[in-house]
């Protein structure tokens, strides 16, 4: 249940920025923490959930995987960028 909570703000995050944004989203970049309790699997399962039926479905995840415990943000799921048509990314 905690990992849905997460992926329902961080898709709902996603939303509030790309409605702000002309042009179609493709894909968003995330980093996941080494301490985050879920792996980028489950990750990607869950948020392919979350956007079924939304304007969202279909986008693409890139995540980069923070191998480091100590990492500052070991703990965390961060949204750090997120890449329109036509974009090289933001």
């Amino acid at each position: 249940m905690h990992e849905q909570s997460l992926i329902k703000n961080l898709v709902e995050k996603i939303q509030r920025l790309a409605a702000q944004e002309r042009g179609k989203l493709v894909s968003a970049k995330l980093r996941l923490g080494a301490l985050a309790h879920i792996s980028a699997e489950h990750l990607r399962e869950h948020f392919e959930h979350e956007t079924s039926g939304t304007a969202l479905e279909g986008i693409k995840l890139k995540i980069e995987e923070l191998p480091d415990i100590n990492h500052a943000q070991a703990q965390d799921i961060v949204l750090d960028s997120l890449e329109f048509e036509g974009d090289d990314g933001c």
